[in-house]
């Protein structure tokens, strides 16, 4: 199951949108966010900490220059990564999201297209940039409990 040409009609509904992902996952899932500078990847993370159950008062914020943020307090925690900084594969090393996977989180990594660091199972969801404040949202279930997330969020934004 994919989600192709979603229309986002401002931040609002992105973050909407990514409220009812986070309603659906668990520990042990991955979202891999793709899209150019200010297409909606971090405020797309903050709906799905906030559909996580995470606290209002948390803030989410780009992890850019820190690489990787751990929130807790919902349902299951949120890992959220941003591999904009990274130049080398080496350096993936260092920040230890092979480590996350265990951690009975959900893991969400911007940039995702950079270096190959998602397990095989994992919703690839892309942003696009399509007029001032709309985006569109496509997104592909790769593995077969991915494949039944993007079914179910599909139905969801259909509601």
């Amino acid at each position: 199951m994919a989600i192709r040409g979603y229309v986002l009609d401002g931040p609002d509904q992105t973050e909407r949108a990514a409220r009812l992902l986070g309603g659906l996952l668990g520990p042990g899932d991955a979202i891999g966010l793709i899209g150019e500078l200010g297409a909606g990847k971090t405020r797309f993370v903050h709906g799905l900490a906030r559909g996580l159950g995470l606290p209002d008062h948390l803030r989410v914020t780009s992890p850019t220059f820190t690489i990787l943020n751990q929130l807790h307090g919902g349902r299951v925690p949120l890992f959220h990564a941003d591999l904009y900084r990274i130049e080398r594969r080496a350096e993936l090393d260092h920040i230890g999201l092979d480590e996350l996977w265990g951690a009975g989180g959900v893991l969400a990594v911007e940039w995702c297209d950079r270096f190959a660091v998602l397990p095989p199972d994992h919703l690839l969801v892309r942003l696009s940039i399509t007029g001032d404040d709309e985006r569109a949202l496509d997104c592909e279930g790769r593995g077969a409990r991915s494949q039944a997330l993007a079914a179910r969020w599909a139905d969801s934004l259909a509601d």
